[in-house]
Order: structure tokens, then sequence, then C-alpha cells
């Protein structure tokens, strides 16, 4: 993150010559931290970070929305109550009126207990943030906490990109099942292996910008990676094309 203007500028003209979005810049540190020494050090990484993807001509630098627990990504019952939510609203705020990117976005991702768990809860976050450089970074299997929630994902994922589609950065994509043991096991799996409805994703995604990236994660090998973007590109190519009126 302290590469110079040059490195910089050499990085960005070599993604631009391979025709390759850059898709972001990742913190992934807890600028909510109990500790204050510690919580300032993450909040500088945070400028830190979105400066760079805005030299750099990232999409994006992404974080989670951070938790009062030191831990920087754990369930924790004061993750989503309404201190919290202020508490990322001014650090959001303090790291946007900082930097002042000019095309990269702050995101936060959504995430399963902690801000934003919901098209509810990210409308709510924008709303309170206010500022046009923050974004959404959606990762909809990380929203799937329920049976319910993944049997049904096509009308959550439909129901989040229709209200939140400005202001998604990025999109994770990967699958999830439900085990079949009690109380209630959901396991990420790799794309094509779960129950989750990739083409309703695709097909919402129709309306967000050309450049939106789509990032597959969390497999152990190259080899799963591509069998990932193939699954990615079968679903994409047997749906039917959006024909103009």
């Amino acid at each position: 993150m302290d590469a110079d203007d040059a490195e910089v500028a050499a990085y960005a003209e070599a993604a631009r010559q391979a025709d390759i979005v850059i898709a972001e810049v990742g913190i992934w540190n807890n600028p909510l931290h109990s500790d204050d020494a510690e919580r300032k050090a993450a909040i500088e990484m945070c400028k830190r970070a979105l400066d760079l993807a805005d030299r750099i001509g990232a999409r994006c630098a992404v974080n989670l929305g951070g938790t009062p627990n030191p831990e920087r990504n754990c369930p924790d019952p004061r993750n989503l109550t309404e201190d919290t939510l202020g508490a990322i609203v001014d650090t959001v705020r303090e790291v946007l009126r900082a930097v002042k990117p000019l095309t990269a976005r702050y995101a936060i991702e959504t995430m399963p207990w902690m801000w934003p768990d919901s098209a509810d809860a990210a409308l709510k976050l924008v709303d309170a943030i206010d500022e046009p450089m923050f974004g959404i970074h959606f990762d909809p299997v990380n929203l799937m906490t329920s049976p319910r929630a993944l049997f049904c994902s096509g009308g959550i994922v439909r129901d989040f990109i229709d209200r939140l589609g400005p202001h998604i950065a990025a999109v994770h994509v990967k699958d999830a099942v439900v085990e079949n043991r009690l109380t209630v096991h959901i396991e990420e799996v790799r794309l094509g292996l779960g129950s989750f409805d990739l083409g309703a994703l695709i097909e919402a995604s129709r309306g967000l910008g050309p450049d939106t990236p789509f990032l597959l994660e969390h497999l152990g090998s190259e080899a799963d990676y591509r069998l990932a973007e193939e699954h990615f590109r079968g679903v994409a190519a047997s749906l039917q094309p959006v024909r103009n009126p």
C-alpha cells in the first residue's frame, strides 16, 4: 500500500493494456477494534488502501464493517446493534472524507453476522453514511443464513440487486449446501455443488455496470477455480439472452 506513484502508474497501465479491470484492494481488518491504538491503526490502513485503490484504478477498497470484538470477523451480540451501526457510519465517513477518492469506492461486504446482513440493512447503511463513494461489496451466499433463505435464494438476490444495484461495487460468487444434521449447518462449497441460484444472480446482475467484477473465492486449488469458472460460464450461456424491445 506504500507503492510510489511510478510503480502504481505502471501497474495500472499494465492492467489497461491487458484489458483487465482491477476489482479491489482488500483491507480485511477491524476498524471498530475495542482497543484505541488498534482501531486507529486499522482506520489509517483503510485510508491508505482506499488511496491506493483510487490511484491504481481499482473499483473499490473492500473491508468488513467491523465488530467491537477484538477478533476481525466473528459472531458477537454487539455486531448488529444500532451503536455498532453508528460506529461504522462514523468510520466510513472519516475514511472517505480524508481520502476523497475520485473513482474507487470504499465498500463493505455483506456478512451473516455483521452490518449489513440483508438488503434492508444495506440500504440503512447506505442512507446513514450518505456518501456517493461508499459502496456495497455484494456476497449473496453470506446472506444464506437459513435453509429457507438458501432454498429461496433467487428471490433474495433479485430483491437485493433491485434495491441496491447502483451501490454495488463488486460481487462474490460461491455456493452453499444445507447439511443433514441438526440444528442448522450451512456449508460453503465450490460453485455448482450447492443449492444457490446462480442463474438468478446472473440474470439480476445484467442491470449492473458492465465492468462490475465477479470474483470467485475460498477455493483450495487452481483446478477448483477453473471448475467453478466453467460452471459460471455454462450457466450464463444457458440463460435466455436479453432482447431489446
